[in-house]
């Protein structure tokens, strides 16, 4: 197969590498040229189609149409993941709940829900970012973002539940809009959608700072969780950071704040 693009779709150079369309060149033509060229897909899919040859704009297009369909078919499998299933995770240890009284009890539950709903919020923004970003490199660490932080939602529903409450009954609210101010902050570019990452990790470090001190002494379980979720959370902060994040406008920077203050405050109690 490799032979016949070369024929067809463009032509070898001297040193043995497929020349495509205006000055494009992927895979080196020999025995090993097929896993070459597959090597080098994620490059090739990259290159703008406006600038390739006719005979080689068909290849990207359906090479682009591909990825598309599997971000989005990715899309839709994490919402039914995040909103209907909750992933098993790490174990963490369990407490003697026992020794919480009522108040307590509830105290923890409510604060366990918010953070539930925070994590399928989280879920949306990094996959609503990925949907749009231009740079594969981000939009790999975006979707590994996510599955890391796959065992939250599992921590915080099976918390929720231990403790005698239920999740957020609006929880497909809450991934739609965060789908949608994801894939907003993509938009703006990746430099800011990195920002946007470092921003909403600061600030879920702070709420779970919080969530810290007003849940029980008693309550090492939840406590434990949140711990851990707060580390997670700040690796991703520091490697966002680290990668050329933009710093954020204050009024972005207030208006996240207020959004996250409607969620966690309607949370509480739906």
């Amino acid at each position: 197969m490799l032979n016949q693009v070369g024929e067809d779709q463009g032509e070898v150079a001297d040193d043995g590498r497929l020349q495509l369309g205006q000055g494009l060149e992927i895979g080196d033509v020999g025995p090993d040229g097929a896993g070459q060229l597959l090597a080098e897909q994620r490059r090739f899919a990259d290159v703008p189609v406006a600038v390739a040859g006719p005979e080689v704009r068909p290849i990207l297009e359906r090479m682009r149409e591909s990825s598309l369909l599997d971000l989005f078919v990715g899309t839709a499998d994490s919402a039914l993941r995040t909103l209907f299933h909750a992933p098993g995770g790490t174990t963490v240890p369990v407490s003697d709940d026992s020794r919480l009284t009522a108040s307590e009890r509830d105290r923890s539950a409510r604060l366990m829900r918010v953070n539930h709903a925070g994590e399928v919020a989280a879920q949306a923004l990094y996959r609503g970012q990925a949907l749009v970003a231009r740079d594969p490199a981000l939009r790999a660490d975006l979707l590994k973002a996510a599955a890391e932080e796959e065992d939250h939602l599992g921590w915080c529903a099976a918390r929720t539940r231990a403790l005698g409450q239920d999740t957020s009954r609006l929880g497909p609210l809450w991934y739609a809009g965060s789908l949608a101010i994801g894939a907003a902050a993509g938009l703006a570019g990746d430099r800011w959608s990195r920002g946007f990452i470092a921003e909403t990790e600061r600030q879920v470090c702070e709420h779970l700072d919080g969530h810290l001190e007003r849940l029980p002494a008693a309550d090492a379980t939840s406590r434990a969780v949140v711990r851990r979720m707060r580390a997670d959370e700040a690796a991703h902060q520091h490697r966002a950071e680290s990668q050329g994040a933009a710093a954020l406008p204050l009024s972005v920077r207030l208006g996240m704040r207020a959004a996250a203050r409607v969620m966690t405050g309607v949370a509480r109690y739906l």
